[in-house]
């Protein structure tokens, strides 16, 4: 179950590299505490780089003080990667990522049905889209907060095992922006294949920086346009029991 790499055709195409989920990968539920119709756990994660030069390099520079890229990904219930966006500095925000993927195009085409992405609070809530509740009142609320949160856990285990099983991107990568996507890319194939096949993890030869996820602080909570309104209706009536 491998990935589509496609390149794009913008005049940005050499920053960005995308794996794009096929048909046969679109209806696979992240099955954990029986949250409904899930399509994938999205969130971003950093690969450190080094500074690509000086004209742009602060783009690259993220909350944390080193440069990186913000990699978006989308996982499956089997840690498997079913989207890589691989393209934009360090100090993106998360939504801003997403609302410029061809992910987020398909979402609102309706291209996967009534699936639903699971995100955290770096997202805005949409119809495709569910975060969780920030405040939650009710006790429907704190279970639907919960069965998110643990049900959305999967995307960063699948940034656990990648980064393990191909040390590399848990390094700093010292090369050009296009090899370091290409690079990305490629050993988010890998990680497919060795989880498909069930290979075990073998343990890295090197000591390895903690995986960071992209913070959601690195800008406005909920960025963006919200509708709430499937969000609503799944904690009333699935989650009110």
């Amino acid at each position: 179950m491998a990935l589509q790499l496609t390149s794009s055709s913008d005049s940005d195409s050499d920053l960005e590299v995308l794996g794009l989920l096929s048909d046969s990968e679109t209806y696979l539920p992240v099955q954990n505490l029986k949250f409904p119709r899930v399509l994938g756990a999205i969130d971003c994660t950093h690969i450190r780089i080094q500074c690509p030069c000086l004209t742009i390099g602060e783009e690259f520079r993220n909350r944390k003080n080193y440069f990186s890229l913000n990699v978006q990904a989308v996982c499956d219930a089997d840690l498997r990667l079913m989207n890589v966006v691989a393209r934009w500095p360090g100090s993106t925000h998360d939504a801003t990522i997403f609302n410029n993927s061809v992910l987020r195009a398909q979402c609102d085409s309706g291209a996967f049905g009534n699936r639903w992405l699971l995100g955290d609070s770096a997202y805005p809530n949409r119809n495709y889209l569910l975060t969780p509740i920030l405040s939650p009142v009710s006790d429907h609320e704190q279970r639907y907060n919960y069965a998110q949160i643990k049900t959305r856990n999967t995307i960063e285990r699948t940034f656990g095992v990648w980064k393990r099983r191909i040390p590399v991107i848990a390094l700093t990568l010292r090369l050009s922006l296009r090899t370091v996507q290409a690079v990305i890319i490629a050993s988010a194939v890998l990680h497919n294949i060795c989880r498909s096949y069930n290979l075990a993890e073998v343990s890295p030869e090197v000591e390895l920086p903690p995986t960071d996820i992209a913070d959601i602080n690195e800008g406005p909570q909920n960025a963006g346009v919200h509708d709430i309104r499937q969000r609503t209706d799944l904690v009333n009536n699935y989650f009110r029991n």
